[in-house]
């Protein structure tokens, strides 16, 4: 939220310098992300008003206005805006002028027709980000005066409030925080209710969504522009001037955190009720669009249709205009959890649902309500009601908490004196009820929900006191590996290492897919309450979020994808979490052609074995059945099944070409891994190779080839590889292969006799058992 210094000024005394106010919040927990500057300290820039505007004889799109810039003389002005009438006052930029965004403004012609300077866009004087149009500046503005006048020099505070602070989302809540922090006294405090109290004319249905609602009739008011003074504070802060009952209703929500909203009396049909919405039932809101509420959400209705979504935002139909005569000023209490909900299910937010859902004080309600009132009475000619209609109950402060000095010295870690842990919680509106030598007991303020627990006013004590006060200790020490810690190591060094090794980027996803995210992952456990929908259910598997990444890779220009993800996958239908692995390739072999080769291959089933050797131990595929894969193969490791793998089926992705997949359970590979580890010292006896080629039947497969080679294990076999495959002209049903065999022993050096009597019982094997041909 942003915070004019200026307005802060106004509770509370400040240091001079803003980053000293930044720090002094940033070292209790209340992080300012930003400083501003902002004003309008700009040499020539005047406050001008619009008297005479004709079309542009040469150009449709400019006009030709006449101004009075309070020097008694007229000046003609050329601009390209729409948005102004005349008789508006606007800011006027005379020749020698220079804007904050480096525009040098001198007499010029546009389009044959004489300009003596530039009417200015809120952009333009830095004053917003508007640029659509003129800045139409308030009635009261006085002609002629430079533009700093009417808005001086301020400094804004960009504040980061976390959600259990909503006693800080106004000028006076953070004020009172700075106050306490300083150990000052505030200025100024708002103040009470001294009006008659009706317990009529409102009733509350959903007393659980809306405990307390208050209505106050103000009639015979002036809608129109506001007073520059009210103009100016509630632009500093980023809130748009729409009309001076609006602007009032924004102010005092900026000032004291209690959202107010204005009714349109003379529109409204019968009493006000607080009630639950039908289902279905339609309501046009404030931002111009219909919604279809449900059940669940709180409205504010007359008798014959809702007014206004509560705590959230009013309606298009009973709004002030312009028109408007009477108004009925709400002030209410709406429970934080009821709001969060009808926001979130209707994509609709507010600064009035913003500060609902964190908590509002009920104790600002009435005050509040009586502040505005005075405003519209002082600015907008208003005559409040003699007594303000209320129903309900303001919910009750929250319950005491007892604090002992022993444990605050004991959570904090040092001793600190039981005068100064009260006084720096007086300072923060806490009351002592119960006074003992060990501690007491607390009186918590209405606007300080989150202080609930003994801890938690341990932590406004240090938060006073300074976490910078607190000595450092030094507690290390050796503790044994845990079972998390391995399981750590392995993912990292035995997953994530070597997977990047081979070529392949790790990409993280969310755990929450989509009902168009089908790619495996049917059956899905959907959420109760989803935030959006994009994230209506559980994943089931990794391969929706890779195809996700693909996805947006390719419409960047990529020409391919090497990508991984190891992360949680629910399984249906119990939800039960697993650890997987998650892979995709795509695209051509990432090689850059050179003038030797310009050929590019495609990314196939064996590139993604490649990639599942680099981490499966005893790695071997059997043909599987998976809907959703053209090729599909069981991966296995040693005689265990880890998951699965192959080829997308044709309309599972939109990406050109095969896409390449495999998921495996991790928490599986990495225990495999574990126990496949072994030590094994560099080879310091040279090898011997042997070829051996044959001609098989087709039916005969390399993995029956292999198994006849290798078991039983020869003592000197290290390793087999096929590196020729040759199929055509070798006759009908038949396949030629060669395969090269290393011997090695690992305490002496072989001898060329050794090898050959070993290779030769190799050879006779597979004649024997497999009816190979051997090729000489």
């Amino acid at each position: 939220m942003k915070f004019s210094v200026n307005w802060l000024r106004e509770f509370v005394d400040l240091p001079k310098n803003p980053e000293e106010i930044a720090e002094l919040l940033t070292r209790a927990g209340i992080e300012t992300e930003k400083i501003e500057t902002r004003g309008a300290n700009i040499d020539n820039v005047i406050v001008s008003q619009i008297t005479a505007s004709s079309r542009h004889p040469n150009a449709d799109r400019l006009t030709v206005c006449e101004v009075d810039d309070g020097s008694g003389m007229k000046r003609q002005i050329v601009c390209g805006a729409t948005n102004y009438k005349v008789g508006d006052k606007v800011p006027l930029a005379l020749p020698g002028a220079k804007l904050p965004n480096g525009t040098e403004i001198r007499n010029s012609k546009l389009r044959g027709i004489e300009s003596e300077g530039m009417l200015c866009s809120p952009i333009e004087i830095g004053l917003g980000e508007d640029a659509a149009g003129l800045f139409i500046l308030s009635p009261d503005a006085k002609i002629g005066a430079p533009i700093a006048d009417l808005f001086p020099a301020d400094t804004i505070l960009d504040v980061e409030i976390t959600p259990n602070r909503g006693d800080l989302l106004s000028h006076f809540g953070l004020a009172r925080e700075i106050a306490a922090l300083n150990g000052k006294k505030l200025k100024s405090m708002p103040r009470e209710m001294k009006m008659e109290i009706r317990k009529s004319g409102v009733t509350i249905a959903a007393t659980h969504e809306c405990p307390f609602f208050s209505a106050q009739k103000i009639d015979n008011v002036k809608v129109g522009p506001s007073p520059q003074w009210l103009r100016a504070k509630i632009e500093s802060v980023g809130i748009r001037s729409i009309n001076n009952v609006v602007d009032i209703s924004n102010f005092v929500m900026l000032e004291l955190g209690q959202p107010t909203h204005a009714f349109d009396a003379d529109k409204l049909r019968g009493s006000i009720t607080v009630r639950l919405a039908r289902d279905g039932e339609k309501f046009l809101a404030l931002d111009g669009k219909t919604y279809s509420l449900k059940q669940d959400n709180c409205v504010v209705a007359d008798q014959e249709r809702a007014i206004g979504i509560g705590g959230v935002m009013g309606g298009e139909e009973t709004a002030v205009t312009d028109s408007t005569k009477n108004i009925l000023l709400e002030a209410a209490y709406f429970l934080p959890a009821s709001i969060r909900r009808t926001a979130r299910n209707l994509n609709l937010s507010s600064d009035a649902s913003y500060r609902f859902e964190r908590g509002v004080d009920p104790d600002m309600i009435l005050r509040a309500s009586h502040r505005a009132t005075e405003l519209i009475r002082e600015i907008a000619g208003g005559t409040p009601a003699k007594e303000i209609r209320v129903a309900g109950k303001v919910p009750a402060d929250p319950a005491n908490v007892s604090l002992s000095y022993e444990k605050c010295d004991r959570v904090i870690g040092v001793a600190i004196k039981p005068k100064t842990v009260d006084e720096i919680l007086t300072h923060f509106g806490l009351k002592k009820t119960k006074s003992t030598s060990k501690g007491g007991t607390w009186k918590i303020p209405s606007y300080r929900l989150d202080l609930q627990r003994d801890v938690d006013l341990v932590e406004e004590v240090v938060r006073a006191y300074g976490i910078d006060k607190i000595p450092g200790t030094t507690r290390g020490r050796f503790m044994p590996m845990s079972p998390a810690d391995r399981s750590h190591d392995l993912e990292t060094f035995f997953l994530r290492e070597r997977l990047a090794g081979c070529g392949l980027s790790e990409v993280r996803t969310s755990k929450l897919i989509s009902r168009s995210a089908s790619a495996l992952g049917e059956g899905a456990i959907e959420l109760r309450n989803p935030l959006s929908e994009d994230h209506v259910a559980l994943r089931p598997s990794l391969i929706s979020g890779l195809l996700g990444v693909l996805e947006r890779n390719i419409r960047a220009g990529a020409e391919s994808v090497s990508i991984f993800e190891i992360g949680r996958a629910f399984i249906p239908p119990s939800g039960k979490e697993e650890r997987h692995l998650g892979i995709l390739l795509w695209g051509n072999v990432a090689s850059a052609p050179n003038w030797r080769s310009q050929a590019k291959r495609g990314l196939d089933l064996f590139d993604l074995k490649g990639a599942l050797e680099c981490v499966v131990p005893n790695l071997w595929f059997r043909p599987g059945k998976f809907p959703d894969l053209a090729l599909a193969v069981e991966v296995w490791s040693g005689d265990q099944r880890i998951g699965f793998g192959g080829q997308l089926s044709a309309g599972k992705s939109s990406a050109p070409g095969s896409v390449l997949v495999a998921e495996l359970h991790a928490d599986l590979l990495l225990a495999a891994g574990e126990s496949a580890k072994k030590f094994r010292e560099l080879h310091r006896f040279p090898s011997i190779t042997r070829d051996i080629a044959m001609m098989v039947p087709d039916e005969i497969s390399h993995e029956k080839i292999l198994r006849t080679i290798e078991e039983p294990r020869e003592p000197l076999l290290e390793s087999v590889d096929l590196f020729d495959l040759f199929a055509e002209q070798v006759g009908a049903a038949r396949k030629s292969l060669a395969y090269r065999l290393t011997y090695r022993d690992r305490s002496r050096t072989l001898t060329s006799e050794e090898v050959n009597e070993v290779h030769a019982r190799i050879r006779e094997k597979l004649e024997r058992e497999l009816g190979v041909t051997l090729r000489e």
